[in-house]
């Protein structure tokens, strides 16, 4: 038997009927405070997969962090507001004790062939091989669970460390172990991308995801044919003002296809 790889075990969920279910915080994705974001968000997009109404497959899912979550056992619950010919659209809320502290909206939906176009521009880089791995950030245990291999606009909070022209960064980047994609691991990897404000301006403050959404432009099939290769990141900002800023961010397979793209408001303390 194959070991359980830590983003199953850490996104699994105890069916308790009609879209309840229960769940609880994995130490491998903890995060400086709290759990690593992209992980919760990908609880709460399995118990839509998980969902014996579901119809098709994600094309967009939001995340809204509405508090703090504490290590330890919470439930969700997700419910299929309406269900159209062909698309469906969620609502997930899940609870620690009394306290809401996530919800999340989504949309599946049955895809067709149709004509197609893809505008963006995947950048030109080396080959992962061809680069180092970035070390572990000591307390961010959800570090460990990730090959990250920068082209540029890598972390470093380290003193002296010289602020950056711009907030880009271009990585590759992979489960680890390797594991294949699906969409519970694409969102999650969809978060892996540092804070844009740390690697602008090298000096740490208190900093929290408040929403975060992904599109998902690859369906199950593509995701299939990337296996467990590397996926190339690029993420950047467009606005750092006044306590918040955004970022966005792409995600490429292997083979050039583009498969989600993200974006999210961020908080910081000065």
């Amino acid at each position: 038997m194959q070991p359980v790889h830590p983003i199953d075990d850490a996104t699994r969920l105890e069916v308790l009927g009609d879209g309840r279910y229960r769940g609880e915080t994995s130490p491998l994705y903890g995060n400086m405070v709290g759990p690593f974001g992209g992980v919760i968000a990908a609880k709460l997009l399995n118990a839509i997969l998980l969902h014996p109404r579901l119809l098709g497959e994600p094309i967009a899912f939001t995340v809204n962090y509405a508090g703090p979550i504490a290590d330890g056992e919470f439930s969700i619950e997700a419910n299929a507001a309406r269900t159209n010919r062909s698309t469906q659209h969620w609502s997930v809320e899940l609870r620690q004790g009394e306290q809401v502290a996530a919800t999340a909206t989504g949309v599946s939906a049955a895809r067709r062939e149709t004509w197609s176009s893809l505008e963006a521009r995947r950048p030109e880089v080396p080959l992962p091989s061809e680069l180092k791995r970035f070390p572990t950030l000591g307390r961010a245990a959800w570090t460990e669970r990730y090959d990250m291999r920068f082209v540029k606009g890598g972390l470093d909070l380290s003193a002296g460390a010289t602020p950056a022209e711009d907030s880009e960064s271009v990585l590759w980047v992979r489960d680890d172990p390797p594991r294949p994609l699906d969409f519970v691991s694409l969102v999650a990897l969809s978060d892996v991308f540092f804070p844009r404000l740390f690697v602008r301006r090298p000096v740490w403050v208190p900093i929290g995801t408040i929403s975060f959404t992904t599109y998902f432009h690859a369906d199950s099939a593509m995701l299939a044919a990337n296996g467990d290769a590397a996926t190339l990141g690029v993420a950047r900002a467009q606005q750092f003002r006044n306590g918040y800023f955004d970022q966005s961010a792409e995600l490429w397979g292997a083979d050039g296809a583009l498969l989600a793209t993200s974006h999210q408001i961020v908080y910081y303390k000065e």
